[in-house]
Parts: structure tokens; C-alpha cells; sequence
């Protein structure tokens, strides 16, 4: 069993930077792949960022893709989203997620873990 909590987000004006943390609680962190993930009001939940168990393998969104940057520290049991460059439409509430199936990718899913998530709004 893992738990997942995010923190970081905020409001924010276009054009500037935050960085998500998510922690997670339970036992070996390294042995799960991990993701960001973000809905929109009215809007389906979507894949942001993936990153493998190690760090050694990233994916993105192309919305996102270069503007945002996922990363992990196994010794902390944390994994961050660095996100720069900010647009009215990146407004979410963004989720961590997790799962230790296929941890050598970083995939899009499925995902076991959720995490509560964490409000980003940015204003124009």
C-alpha cells in the first residue's frame, strides 16, 4: 500500500514557475513507476508526466513538453514536477499516481496509487 500526497500548487500568473512535491508513504519507493496526472473543471483527467523507477526514463504530454519537467529522489520518496512557463490552460487540480507493474517505463498507465491532488491556477 502506498499513500501519495502532492503539495506545491497555487495561484499564479501566466508566464511564471511552481514546483509540485508529491511524497510517498510505505515501503519502497524505488519499486513503483511514477506519474503526473491533471483534470481541468469539466474535463476529463489527463497524463501530464511519467518517469520510470530509477529516473532514467521520462515522458510527457506535448502540451506540456518542454515547458515541464517530472523528477524523483528514491531517498527522499518524493517525485517533483517542475513546471515553468505557465498558461491559463495548464489551470488543474494535479495528481500523483503510482504503480509497480512495468516500473523500468515510464507509462502513461495504468495506475494503482492516486493521490488527493493539489489545485494549480493560473491567472492571464
Amino acid at each position: 500500500q502506498v499513500q501519495l500526497v502532492e503539495s506545491g500548487g497555487g495561484l499564479v500568473q501566466a508566464g511564471a514557475s511552481l514546483k509540485l512535491s508529491c511524497v510517498a508513504s510505505g515501503r519502497f519507493f524505488s519499486n513503483y513507476a511514477m506519474g503526473w496526472f491533471r483534470q481541468a473543471p469539466g474535463k476529463e483527467r489527463e497524463f501530464v508526466a511519467a518517469i520510470n523507477w530509477r529516473g532514467s526514463n521520462t515522458d510527457y504530454a506535448d502540451y506540456v513538453k518542454g515547458r515541464f519537467t517530472i523528477s524523483r529522489d528514491n531517498a527522499k520518496n518524493t517525485v517533483y514536477l517542475q513546471m515553468n512557463i505557465l498558461k491559463p490552460e495548464d489551470t488543474a487540480v494535479y495528481y500523483c499516481a503510482a504503480d509497480n507493474r512495468n516500473i523500468g517505463t515510464a507509462k502513461k498507465g495504468p495506475y494503482v496509487y492516486w493521490g488527493q491532488g493539489t489545485q494549480v491556477t493560473v491567472s492571464s
